[in-house]
């Protein structure tokens, strides 16, 4: 089973380029987007009905932001858009599918770089979702998504002129450090340990040609299914966002 996860940047911006091409062709059993920047009824209906998928979608009561969808071939036993809080279901940012044999998480996680306040509401929002993963403890779970935070240096292109800038602030990293101590896997860096891997570059500087980056897209997946586990990778030369996918292959 290959799993997909891309910040799509808006759903209806991508759809003018070639994502429903991408979405018919890219080959995976599960597509997870985030950022979707649209509730139901403004998805385009050629995009919410691919042959041989299924299709679901969180929405942020406020118009035009947030956002996450999924569509997959097989049919969940059941699905899931609140995590029991209010002031973080409002924002549409989580959206979760039960398989019987593991749970799919799909996070578009808070940025925190437009104030003090959104700052502590990224950090309250990690730490309530890393309680909530808590319930899940005898299930093998799968976390997927846009984490808005590189998690050490050699997930970004110039850590040290970022220390101070939200995204890669140390109690920003630690959050990340307490999902890896609750016993999950960063799947891509259980492969690849190698920098210049990113999967965020900033469109007003044209950073993406000069690969002037940010590992922020993740999956995780429960250690103890690590077994299951065949390949993890970043797909970046798929374009149409200022993030491009992610993927891991289970089995």
């Amino acid at each position: 089973m290959k799993i997909v996860s891309w910040n799509v940047n808006g759903v209806r911006a991508i759809c003018r380029k070639d994502f429903v091409d991408w979405l018919k062709n890219n080959g995976a059993d599960v597509v997870c987007i985030q950022e979707t920047k649209a509730d139901e009824s403004q998805f385009p209906e050629v995009v919410k009905e691919i042959d041989g998928y299924n299709f679901y979608c969180s929405s942020a009561v406020r118009k035009g932001y947030s956002g996450v969808a999924v569509w997959s071939k097989i049919k969940p036993k059941s699905t899931h858009t609140s995590v029991g809080n209010f002031v973080f279901d409002n924002e549409g940012r989580v959206i979760y599918l039960d398989f019987d044999d593991f749970i799919l998480f799909n996070i578009y996680f808070p940025n925190g770089g437009a104030s003090q306040a959104r700052l502590k509401y990224k950090l309250d929002f990690y730490d309530y979702l890393i309680e909530y993963f808590k319930c899940f403890k005898n299930k093998t779970l799968i976390i997927c998504g846009d984490c808005n935070t590189a998690h050490f240096p050699v997930d970004l292109a110039r850590p040290k002129e970022n220390e101070k800038v939200s995204g890669f602030m140390l109690k920003e990293r630690e959050k990340l450090d307490d999902i890896v101590s609750m016993g999950f896997i960063d799947t891509f860096r259980y492969f690849n340990d190698k920098p210049n891997n990113y999967t965020w570059w900033d469109y007003k500087t044209a950073a993406r040609s000069r690969n002037i980056g940010w590992r922020i897209d993740y999956f995780f997946i429960s250690k103890h299914s690590l077994n299951h586990l065949q390949s993890a990778d970043i797909e970046n030369l798929v374009l149409g966002s200022d993030h491009c996918p992610v993927s891991i292959t289970v089995f």
